[in-house]
């Protein structure tokens, strides 16, 4: 159990990088978004069109790449929504039975359910044809607009990494409950959230 625990700090560290990663996105989009403003009323002042779909796009594609990068983020820190009101005064091993019936009835069925379901989409976003050939991926209906294969690929991407991130989390929990809160808590106390500063 314990070389389990300690395994889990890896994949912390993992989802804590894509948590920063998520953070460097959101100012990205920020100024791409400003930008793409910019350029829109100056190219009305000057009477040309100085900005494009592409634009527009990729805002698009990295606000939806925040909250791929943040889905165990979230979970790893417990900042997802819950009824705190109520949570908040059980002591942490009450805590811990709800989370791992919450985890393997909800959670971990809610992933796999997640994968299953749109890996179809996405091949045939990649151009997977219904009799096995391959033909051109899927292309935006919009001129100048972006691929969208790419961007379906990171839902997968969101929903491997939140899985991964819950085995984790239900490794902690099952150790709360066979008394290994010590070893949990001092692996996890050098990893606090990281922010941009």
């Amino acid at each position: 159990m314990e070389r389990l625990i300690r395994l889990t700090r890896h994949v912390d560290k993992f989802t804590d990088r894509l948590g920063v990663i998520s953070q460097y996105i959101v100012i990205v989009t920020v100024l791409i978004g400003f930008l793409n403003v910019v350029l829109r009323y100056a190219g009305r002042f000057v009477g040309m069109r100085l900005t494009s779909n592409m634009v527009i796009e990729t805002q698009w594609y990295l606000y939806s790449l925040i909250f791929f990068f943040g889905f165990a983020y979230i979970l790893r820190h417990g900042i997802n929504v819950r009824v705190d009101f109520w949570f908040g005064n059980f002591s942490r091993r009450t805590k811990a039975k709800i989370d791992l019936v919450g985890h393997v009835v909800a959670l971990v069925p809610f992933c796999l359910l997640g994968i299953w379901v749109t890996i179809s989409p996405v091949l045939i976003s990649w151009g997977r044809r219904p009799n096995g050939t391959w033909g051109l991926w899927e292309l935006s209906p919009d001129p100048n607009g972006l691929p969208r294969a790419p961007i379906k690929t990171m839902i997968i991407f969101a929903f491997v990494t939140l899985l991964i991130q819950a085995i984790a989390e239900l490794v902690k929990i099952i150790g709360v409950l066979r008394g290994h809160e010590e070893l949990i808590d001092s692996l996890a106390q050098p990893e606090a959230p990281l922010r941009i500063e």
